[in-house]
């Protein structure tokens, strides 16, 4: 069994922003799995499928960002899932909006929940799919971070986004399917 989990924040008034890309990509995997979010445990919307023959634990965390890495621990210690075999699906401030990046491990670079995953899984094997989203840019864009992850995509993101969407959920599946290096080859390149 492999886990994937989307992370996000709970509720309909953070549904479409940025940050919550990876509940998006989760809930378009979901219907690729033919499976739904059917039971709340881990403080998680929790479904199973499969995906290239492999059971998945699909994951959608309701502890709000900054906590998700609890949800995501509890449900692979309970399901004996190994760091490795679990892949985060996150919003990526370094990657200019529209690159889309498969790996394994590294730092958290800022990522509050990424913060939260590591903390909790205790390393930081896990894979990632990194959703470039772009940054705020100009004078005091630092500042400026917390409420671009929390607004809207614009009208030109939006456009773009179904396909987007659509390639972070080819990479996770070929993850599953084909192996890290091989889905890395494949779709880093295209990146």
């Amino acid at each position: 069994m492999k886990l994937i989990c989307g992370l996000g924040n709970p509720g309909r008034e953070y549904e479409r922003h940025r940050h919550n890309v990876g509940f998006m990509v989760v809930d378009a995997l979901l219907s690729r799995a033919r499976a739904e979010l059917t039971q709340d445990k881990f403080q998680a919307r929790v479904g199973q499928g499969s995906l290239g023959g492999e059971r998945i634990l699909f994951v959608e965390p309701q502890t709000f960002m900054n906590l998700s890495g609890r949800s995501v621990a509890e449900a692979a210690r309970f399901y004996k899932v190994a760091v490795q075999d679990v892949l985060v699906v996150h919003d990526e401030l370094d990657l200019p909006f529209g690159r889309l990046q498969l790996k394994a491990g590294g730092g958290a670079g800022g990522h509050n929940g990424l913060k939260s995953m590591v903390q909790c899984l205790g390393e930081d094997a896990f894979i990632r799919v990194r959703v470039g989203i772009g940054k705020p840019e100009g004078p005091n864009a630092k500042e400026r971070v917390a409420g671009y992850v929390l607004s809207n995509f614009d009208d030109g993101e939006r456009r773009q986004l179904e396909e987007l969407i659509g390639k972070a959920a080819d990479m996770a599946e070929s993850w599953v399917r084909d192996g890290l290096s091989t889905a890395m080859n494949r779709h880093n390149r295209k990146a």
